[in-house]
C-alpha cells in the first residue's frame, strides 16, 4: 500500500499523477487540514505531525510513503528515513518493526524536491524562476538543491501568497486567482524568468491560472509526475513478486473530509 501525506489538498496533485501510474495500487492519502498551511509553522511542529501521520499510515499498511508536501519533505523526510526506515541500525526503526509485526524490514519514503535540474536544461534566457512556501525557500534541502544551478543559470525565487489558502477553498481560477497567481509570478518575469518551478504541491491545481497569467514563452514545471515515476520505480524494485492489489483509495484528514472528498472527486480522473 501507498500513504501519502500533505497539510490539505495539495498532494492530491501527486496522488493524481501515481493513481495514473499505478491504478491498481491501495493508497491512502491524509490530509492535515486541521493544521494547514505548513508553510509557516515551525520545523519542529512539522517534523512532529511527519512521524504521527507516517505511523498511523504505516499502521493502515503502508510500506511507502509518499510526503506529498514539500514544505514538510524539507523539514521532516531526513528525521522520517533515519527514525524509521533501517531497522538495522541501533535506535531506529523500532516504531516500523513495532506496527510492521515484523512483516517488513523497512519503509521507503519518498519526497519532494523543487525541479530545478530540468529547468536548468530548459531555460533560454538563463533565468529559473522558483514559487514555493517560505519554509521550502528556507529549507537546507531547498538550498542544496537550488545550488545546482550555481554558475549555471541565475534562480529567482518568490513565495507564493495566498496560493495554498486559494486551492483549500477550491478556488483555481477566475479573477481571484489570477490576481493572487499574477502578484506572485511578476516579480519572477520581471526577473527574465522563462522557466517557473512549482514548488509547492498545491500550485499546480493553479497550474491553468499560472500558464494564464505567464503567457505561452514561460514554461511551468509541476514536480508531481516525476514523483510518480519515482514510486513506479521503488515498487518495481521492492516487489518483483509481488501481485497489484485492487487500486483502492481512501481518503482521511485530521479536520472535516467533505471538502477533501469533493476536491478529489473533482480532481482525480
Amino acid at each position: 500500500m501507498i500513504g501519502i501525506f500533505d497539510s490539505g489538498v495539495g498532494g492530491l496533485s501527486v496522488l493524481r499523477e501515481i493513481r495514473k501510474l499505478l491504478p491498481g495500487e491501495d493508497c491512502v492519502y491524509y490530509a492535515d487540514n486541521a493544521n494547514c498551511p505548513y508553510g509557516e509553522k515551525s520545523r519542529e511542529f512539522i517534523i512532529g505531525r511527519a512521524r504521527e501521520i507516517s505511523e498511523m499510515l504505516i499502521g493502515k499498511g503502508a510500506d511507502i510513503v509518499v510526503v506529498a508536501c514539500n514544505t514538510a519533505t524539507a523539514a521532516a523526510i531526513s528525521a522520517l528515513r533515519e527514525e524509521y526506515s533501517d531497522p538495522g541500525k541501533p535506535g531506529t526503526g523500532r516504531k516500523v518493526l513495532a506496527l510492521s509485526g515484523g512483516k517488513r524490514d523497512h519503509i521507503k519514503f519518498i519526497g519532494m524536491e523543487p525541479a530545478i535540474k530540468p529547468a536548468i536544461m530548459m531555460t533560454v534566457t538563463g533565468v529559473v524562476g522558483v514559487l514555493a512556501t517560505a519554509g521550502t525557500l528556507k529549507a537546507e534541502k531547498y538550498r542544496h538543491t537550488r545550488e545546482l544551478a550555481d554558475g549555471k543559470v541565475t534562480v529567482a525565487e518568490h513565495v507564493g501568497q495566498g496560493f495554498v489558502e486559494l486551492v483549500e477553498s477550491g478556488i483555481t481560477s477566475g479573477p481571484d486567482a489570477e490576481d493572487t497567481v499574477r502578484a506572485s509570478l511578476k516579480p519572477l518575469l520581471d526577473e527574465g524568468a522563462d522557466t517557473i518551478v512549482l514548488g509547492c504541491t498545491h500550485y499546480p491545481f493553479l497550474m491553468d491560472t499560472i500558464r494564464k497569467v505567464a503567457g505561452p514563452d514561460v514554461t511551468v514545471i509541476d514536480p508531481a509526475p516525476a514523483v510518480a515515476r519515482h514510486v513506479a520505480e521503488v515498487l518495481s524494485e521492492e516487489r518483483k513478486d509481488v501481485p497489484l492489489s485492487s487500486g483502492k483509495l481512501t481518503l482521511l484528514a485530521s479536520g472535516s473530509d467533505t471538502f477533501l472528498k469533493r476536491f478529489a472527486e473533482n480532481m482525480i480522473r
